[in-house]
């Protein structure tokens, strides 16, 4: 016997299957599931990038304050940076806690300065004159690091560095290792004396 298979028709004579939108929420779903993970996925990567930085620049600011009263070691105030850090991230993602020390505010981020310049100017050479910042007898030409003493100007800065979150790097087209530099810069209290700078000549 042979079977025939008919399709139930409505009035008009379309066929109701057309009409059957039941699985098109599934599809559209489907289509729009990339956009809402890739959304989240960001939303999640910068939120906890902002959060780290917060946590990393009260941590730097905790322990430059920490230090300003002269009674901290500088192995002491990274171990305090690297305490804090801990709670988000492994301290190996710390890759650098560095420390410079300036006599004032108008140095930093200087070498010794130069009081008497003869050619070539802008460089440090013989027949200058110099402020001996730390005393050493000799001139500088990179910056001072160490925590100083009484008065001087400190700069902190705290590198880190960690892998993503989510790793969906290649997708959002990201760097596979994100990175946050925190700095701060405070001056020591005058718990002590400080003898001045030495203008030295060669």
């Amino acid at each position: 016997m042979r079977h025939t298979r008919h399709h139930v028709r409505d009035r008009r004579g379309r066929n109701p299957l057309v009409r059957d939108r039941r699985g098109a929420t599934l599809i559209e779903f489907a289509l729009i599931l990339p956009a809402l993970l890739g959304m989240i996925c960001v939303t999640l990567e910068l939120g906890y990038k902002v959060y780290l930085s917060s946590v990393i620049q009260g941590a730097l600011l905790e322990a430059a304050r920490a230090a300003t009263v002269g009674d901290r070691t500088g192995d002491q105030i990274d171990a305090l940076v690297k305490d804090r850090i801990a709670v988000l991230t492994s301290v190996s993602n710390v890759k650098s806690i560095k420390k410079e020390r300036f006599y004032n505010f108008s140095n930093v981020g200087k070498a010794e300065k130069i009081t008497q310049d003869i050619d070539p100017k802008g460089v440090y050479n013989k027949g200058d004159c110099y402020e001996d910042a730390n005393n050493s007898g000799t001139y500088d030409a990179k910056i001072i690091e160490g925590i100083g003493t009484a008065d001087d100007i400190i700069r902190y800065t705290v590198v880190v560095e960690y892998p993503d979150l989510i790793p969906v790097a290649t997708l959002l087209k990201w760097a596979p290792v994100q990175t946050i530099t925190a700095s701060t810069m405070l001056r020591n209290q005058p718990y002590t004396s400080r003898a001045a700078p030495t203008i030295r000549c060669d």
